[in-house]
């Protein structure tokens, strides 16, 4: 680790300008800032032009934004966030996030990508047919690896130095897989120079960040003029607790983020998989199970007892064996993961958390069943939730569902074929980018069929 002090401030760009990076990693850089420790701040950029709304509202602010956060029992705190110096304008060139990027001052290049966004396939590898990975490939810059090989590469030209690039989401392995598929991204693109210079100059450790942190519904807003008289035009709003684990592999200095209660470990492997295990995956679980059964909100669907019990069971029964010995108390982590899904203040839609499944079915859920199976065990709680996806995308087929699916990698046609051939389980359970190795065994195609039909037989009791 290198976290000497330099003379001159430093930036921390962050790419992303959604609600979360703003209640998780600006909160932290905030409180140091409070704290006295001014060396850091961020600079706010966005790859997509959907940002501009919210970066146009904060260059406005200078800024500055308020953050609500709310506990299970309803107490609300409401905090300015003043870590956001500099915002990036958006140009489809990213010519600004790239000039701010390749500056030396800009020392640490984080960055929030949803599972699909970083196009890999079930081995983790770049998916080069994508067309937004061809039009980057190309030169143009729609993903994050055509955004930061434009960056390292004027980094590179103009003397920027080291830099450390840090994934600030939920992909398992973040910071290597990102490193890996990079690499093989300016492999294609012949930039062999620049693979050495990264080999070098730059870091990408692996992170876990938690906070549930809900797209702001307009009440936000509301809530923080009457608490704060500030008529904030990017108001946002999550859940009291709050959780930043931090592989301590900084190759340009840092902030000293353990001073405000980031953990800096050597490894974030365990506590990576018992957030995705348990965390990410009952989410999933909750939200089709709670679309299914015509409910809109997270904590609606965990206060209903069978789905209730659905995540708890898969957790305790499957999950816990498969990352045991464990240095957390796995059982308590669940119970709070299920408290903190139950509180009714947050307001966190069944359709965001439901969103993306395509890839959070290989990402959160299949390496339990895979352990599951190895250990000798028949994942019969694990199973329920791809068979929950299975029924939900049905009714996505039937256009039955009540809000519209987002998923960054699903193929609409190929989904729609499956439900209209003569085995669409089969089909669904053959699907090697699901489920890998599981994709081949007949008792897990067996398993899935049963789990459709219990969830099938749950919805028919439930109406």
């Amino acid at each position: 680790m290198n976290n000497t002090l330099s003379s001159t401030p430093s930036v921390w760009l962050h790419i992303g300008s959604g609600s979360f990076h703003r209640a998780h990693q600006a909160w932290y850089l905030h409180r140091l800032i409070l704290a006295g420790d001014t060396e850091w701040s961020i600079a706010l950029g966005n790859i997509r032009e959907d940002g501009v709304p919210v970066l146009s509202a904060l260059q406005a602010q200078d800024g500055k934004y308020v953050l609500e956060t709310v506990t299970p029992q309803g107490e609300r705190e409401y905090e300015t966030i003043t870590s956001i110096k500099k915002i990036i304008p958006w140009d489809k060139e990213l010519a600004a996030l790239v000039e701010q990027g390749a500056k030396s001052e800009t020392k640490v290049i984080s960055f929030t990508v949803t599972e699909s966004g970083y196009y890999l396939d079930n081995q983790f590898n770049l998916n080069q047919q994508n067309a937004d990975i061809q039009a980057d490939l190309n030169g143009d810059c729609r993903t994050i690896y055509g955004a930061i090989s434009h960056i390292l590469q004027r980094r590179k030209t103009h003397g920027g130095g080291k830099v450390t690039l840090l994934n600030c989401d939920n992909l398992r392995h973040n910071g290597e897989r990102f490193h890996h598929g990079l690499l093989q991204f300016l492999a294609l693109r012949q930039q062999h120079d620049l693979l050495d210079w990264i080999a070098n100059n730059t870091r990408s450790p692996n992170t876990m960040v938690d906070r549930i942190t809900p797209r702001p519904l307009p009440d936000v807003a509301e809530r923080v003029a009457l608490a704060t008289g500030f008529k904030d035009r990017a108001p946002i709003m999550g859940e009291s607790f709050i959780q930043w684990v931090i592989e301590d592999d900084f190759i340009a200095g840092r902030p000293a983020l353990e001073k405000v209660g980031v953990e800096m470990v050597d490894s974030v492997l365990a506590y990576e998989e018992a957030k995705i295990r348990i965390l990410n995956a009952s989410h999933s679980c909750i939200a089709w199970a709670g679309t299914l059964i015509g409910l809109s909100f997270i904590d609606e669907s965990t206060r209903n007892d069978a789905i209730r019990q659905l995540a708890y069971d898969y957790v305790t029964e499957d999950v816990i064996p498969s990352l045991s010995p464990s240095p957390l108390d796995l059982a308590a982590y669940r119970d709070v993961v299920l408290e903190r899904f139950s509180n009714p203040y947050i307001q966190d839609t069944n359709q965001r958390v439901a969103a993306d499944g395509f890839s959070k079915i290989p990402g959160f859920i299949t390496p339990t069943l895979q352990e599951c199976y190895q250990r000798g065990k028949t994942p019969h709680a694990s199973s329920m939730l791809p068979a929950l996806f299975f029924v939900f995308m049905q009714r996505w087929h039937q256009n039955l569902l009540p809000y519209e699916y987002q998923d960054g990698i699903f193929d609409p046609q190929a989904v729609h074929a499956m439900f209209t051939s003569p085995d669409p389980i089969a089909v669904f359970a053959s699907d090697e980018k699901l489920f890998a190795d599981l994709a081949k065994d007949k008792d897990f195609s067996l398993l899935l069929r049963e789990s459709v039909s219990k969830v099938n037989q749950w919805l028919a009791n439930a109406q």
